[in-house]
């Protein structure tokens, strides 16, 4: 790796590198799009979300409204697709 040195340089050559620098992090800025994590509820979590019992939980589940993650014999469900599976009601 070459080293470049500056003995002398004016403010020509600052703002040069300024811009230049400010390009780079905008075009980086434009790119990157920071995520959420995931955020992932038990059988109970679902039940106290919506004040059922958990047999409603697992109605739901049979009846493919909502769709459950498993890990071993742990359920779990992704909080997006919970609040995705609502229905607007035309009252």
């Amino acid at each position: 790796m070459q080293t470049v040195q500056f003995i002398q340089y004016n403010d020509q050559l600052k703002n040069e590198i300024n811009e230049g620098v400010k390009n780079q992090l905008e075009n980086f800025f434009k790119l990157y799009q920071p995520t959420q994590p995931k955020e992932y509820l038990t059988r109970k979590n679902v039940a106290d979300m919506f004040s059922v019992d958990i047999s409603t939980v697992h109605n739901w589940c049979k009846s493919k409204r909502l769709n459950p993650l498993g890990i071993g014999s742990r359920v779990y469900f992704l909080r997006s697709e919970v609040e995705a599976s609502l229905q607007s009601l035309n009252v």
